[in-house]
């Protein structure tokens, strides 16, 4: 499956040919290098590994540089595996560019959402809260009742309740590609995708083209 890793750099919008305008996401995608290439009978699966920012070498550890160094590659930050098809070929070390997308092309932008701390269940998961009248002075955020007690007499596992919202990994699907960029290393996809500015994403071939 084509795929590159990139940052994200922020949202804008585009005018078509039309003159109708399309909110669009910046990603500085690549360039990356394949660093690793598995296989069904070493690894169990065919995949490879990109590696993407270059850095200073002691922003990395020994075996990390050891990992790279073997490729003769330049310190990368960023090393993620993507899946591969039967038909698809690449070999170690080769550079992979935002040329390997389309415009009109549909993607899959895999990244971190942002986080947002502690939260209720009203923020966290849209509770309505509570009636503000007959005696609930204290109650209008409140999740409500989480359990009966008799049957079953205790809570069950999976909850919607209060806690730790957001930081977690998210995949906007099918995302028009309308500007690829190679010179600069851009992409622009329509629409928003997860994370915060310079965060950490997956572009790759989306699962449904439709």
């Amino acid at each position: 499956m084509r795929g590159i890793l990139g940052k994200k750099v922020g949202m804008t919008r585009i005018f078509d040919e039309k003159g109708e305008i399309i909110p669009v996401t910046i990603i500085e995608a690549g360039p990356c290098y394949v660093t690793q290439l598995k296989n069904t009978e070493h690894d169990g699966y065919e995949a490879m590994q990109l590696g993407f920012e270059e850095v200073k070498p002691k922003k990395l550890t020994r075996p990390e540089m050891q990992h790279l160094r073997k490729k003769d590659l330049p310190p990368l930050r960023h090393l993620r595996e993507f899946r591969l098809k039967a038909d698809e070929e690449y070999a170690e070390g080769q550079k992979i560019t935002v040329d390997i997308f389309e415009v009109g092309e549909m993607v899959d932008v895999v990244g971190v959402s942002k986080g947002r701390g502690f939260a209720g269940g009203m923020k966290r998961h849209g509770f309505h809260g509570g009636p503000a009248t007959h005696g609930q002075s204290d109650r209008q955020r409140s999740p409500g009742a989480i359990s009966s007690g008799t049957t079953p007499g205790r809570v069950y596992k999976g909850l919607r309740m209060a806690g730790h919202m957001g930081d977690a990994r998210v995949t906007a699907q099918s995302l028009k590609v309308v500007m690829v960029d190679p010179e600069r290393n851009l992409l622009a996809v329509r629409g928003g995708v997860p994370g915060a500015k310079d965060g950490l994403l997956l572009i790759r071939q989306a699962r449904k083209q439709g």
